[in-house]
């Protein structure tokens, strides 16, 4: 018989901070993650944009600054869901 670790080690989540874009979906918020990066020939700093659908149980405005955590699938588009907000727009 193989014997089974008593503990099993599960890996840590993805964590993204971004901004909402849009609410319009109902408990689903797009939020936008920016990244900067520097270009591999000319060193200059540029900027990547990801959209990410997230489920939303802390209903986020538009302008929000929310952390977003990887999970599994809800519906086809959405893997991740919001933790926090923030920063509430002003």
């Amino acid at each position: 018989m193989a014997e089974q670790a008593p503990t099993a080690v599960r890996g840590t989540r993805k964590l993204r901070i971004g901004v909402v874009r849009s609410n319009k979906m109902m408990k689903t918020v797009v939020v936008e993650v920016e990244r900067r990066m520097q270009h591999g020939l000319y060193g200059k700093t540029v900027i990547r944009t990801k959209r990410f659908k997230a489920h939303d149980e802390l209903s986020c405005d538009v302008g929000d600054t929310v952390e977003i955590m990887e999970t599994r699938p809800i519906s086809r588009d959405k893997r991740w869901r919001v933790t926090r907000i923030v920063e509430k727009v002003k």
